[in-house]
């Protein structure tokens, strides 16, 4: 048997169970558990490379790591705003090629583009996969950057760098200076040699501090995917000067993406009660810390001041998060909270600026999990503790 018939033998098996198992004397069981353990997983990240026959995988971290297909394709997009003429496409470099699915969607926008990456099995894993993701015209560079780095010595109409954020022992690390490489260090030319840079980071990154690290940020773009906040993505140009404009995008989700300068509009008033319709920022909002900006530019309330959702009598379907119907509301003494959830069963419970965890106001409330309830535990504006009962308002994508 030969590795490659293995893998497509036990592609759909429990690699853990695999590899309990004695397998045949022939292959290399190593890996072929990588291999199968990395397409299940692009099954899930990677669908359309998933879908390419003969792909290599990397070994579980790089597989981890590496950016899923939409916000992926959402790089390319932005690229091909910021470079709008295709002879402002003509090379670009990824300075921390990892995996290369950034590479992949991002090379295919230019005529030269190149691969950077210290390790030897990912650049060796590269070399295979490029012409089979359609990327023959991919120059790869088996190398570390550094400040000296001779392919820093071009020019450039794009720079992509997504540093490490392990240190040697293999820790996270979230300051932009403890990173792989340092950008501190190397921002000054790393501009000097493009006409912008494109930089990924941590969702966990405190931004103000990444901003008073980096200069020239004129666009931060915090990256969420199905609700869930994935990656930052700095744009840098030499040109920039003043406050960055902030887009916050929702991928896979009906929710329209928000931008805006973290200046430009007043914080929202508070709301008394509870009006017709509860909306609750997505991640990528909060992540920017925007949504004030947001609902003042709507129009609409604040619940209070440390709650982070808002209520309005209008509807606002271009709300980018979730939206709910205000059914009822009361305070979540015994007497109250039994009339308001009246022959209610079960609910799905969200705490904001509320005392205690869900699985104790579920215990309290004796409310089981899921159906189409939702219920808010909250702080109101005049600093009493609040239940919201709701029903969610569905959007098309």
């Amino acid at each position: 048997m030969t590795d490659n018939e293995y893998i497509l033998q036990h592609r759909h098996d429990d690699v853990h169970q695999l590899a309990l198992r004695p397998s045949p004397a022939d292959i290399d069981i190593k890996w072929c558990l990588q291999q199968i353990e990395g397409w299940q997983l692009a099954c899930r990240k990677l669908p359309r490379w998933a879908a390419v026959e003969g792909l290599w995988y990397p070994p579980h971290l790089a597989m981890e790591q590496c950016s899923g297909e939409e916000s992926a394709a959402y790089k390319r997009r932005l690229a091909e705003r910021l470079l709008h003429s295709k002879e402002h496409r003509h090379s670009m470099i990824d300075l921390t090629g990892g995996y290369g699915v950034d590479f992949s969607y991002l090379g295919q926008a230019f005529d030269e583009p190149v691969y950077v990456e210290r390790q030897e099995n990912l650049c060796n894993i590269a070399r295979h996969n490029f012409p089979l993701l359609k990327l023959k015209h991919a120059r790869i560079v088996c190398e570390e950057t550094q400040v000296h780095s001779p392919f820093l010595q071009n020019g450039y109409d794009l720079i992509y760098v997504d540093p490490a954020r392990r240190d040697n022992d293999g820790h996270k690390t979230i300051a932009v200076e403890d990173c792989t490489p340092d950008l501190s260090k190397l921002q000054e030319q790393l501009l000097a040699k493009s006409h912008c840079v494109m930089v990924k980071l941590s969702p966990m990154l405190d931004i103000t501090q990444a901003l008073r690290t980096l200069h020239h940020v004129g666009e931060v773009h915090v990256i969420s995917v199905h609700g869930e906040c994935k990656e930052l993505l700095l744009v840098m140009s030499g040109e920039t000067t003043g406050e960055p404009v902030f887009h916050c995008v929702n991928l896979g989700t009906a929710d329209p993406p928000f931008s805006c300068r973290r200046s430009s509009i007043p914080a929202p008033a508070c709301a008394g009660d509870p009006a017709t319709y509860l909306y609750e920022p997505n991640a990528s909002i909060l992540k920017a810390n925007v949504q004030d900006i947001l609902a003042g530019g709507m129009a609409i309330s604040k619940l209070h001041p440390m709650s982070n959702l808002f209520t309005s009598d209008t509807l606002h379907t271009d709300f980018p998060g979730r939206i709910f119907r205000i059914e009822a509301w009361s305070h979540p003494n015994k007497r109250e909270s039994r009339k308001l959830l009246t022959g209610i069963q079960q609910a799905n419970i969200t705490i904001r600026n509320f005392p205690g965890s869900v699985a104790q106001l579920r215990r309290q409330l004796n409310l089981r999990e899921g159906g189409n309830i939702y219920l808010f535990a909250t702080t109101i504006a005049d600093g009493s503790h609040a239940l919201i009962r709701c029903r969610k308002i569905a959007r098309e994508n």
